[in-house]
């Protein structure tokens, strides 16, 4: 069964970092995109960043821009969000999911591009 799994999600304070993992089980993740999303309680859900399969090119949302760092660990299997400078606004369910899609350029790939999505990991920012 293919599925991803986030963790590293949990409460910090203000100014404080956290860093998020997206596991794989059941298929790699070398040949696969990787983006993070969140939502916020009633909000809908945004993107944050993506990788590419190669992890050569990453992108990021203006609101995380500076702040977080994508990156992947093919050993592991794993892609990570470093999320460092947080502010109570980044409070919300995290989401990592797979896709073969790629767009060159700037823009975040879509949410309707994703194939595989995890369950979420929840992170609280306050003091």
């Amino acid at each position: 069964q293919l599925q991803l799994v986030e963790s590293g999600g949990g409460l910090v304070q203000p100014g404080g970092s956290l860093r998020l993992s997206c596991a794989a089980s059941g298929f790699t993740l070398d040949y696969y995109a990787i983006g993070w999303f969140r939502q916020a309680p009633g909000k809908e859900r945004e993107g944050v960043s993506c990788i590419s399969s190669s992890g050569s090119s990453t992108k990021y949302a203006d609101s995380v821009k500076g702040r977080f760092t994508i990156s992947r660990d093919y050993t592991k299997n794993t892609v990570y969000l470093q999320m460092n400078s947080l502010k109570p606004e980044d409070t919300a369910v995290y989401y990592c999911a797979a896709t073969n899609f790629w767009i060159i350029g700037g823009l975040l790939i879509p949410e309707s591009r994703y194939d595989y999505w995890g369950q979420g990991t929840q992170v609280t920012v306050s003091s």
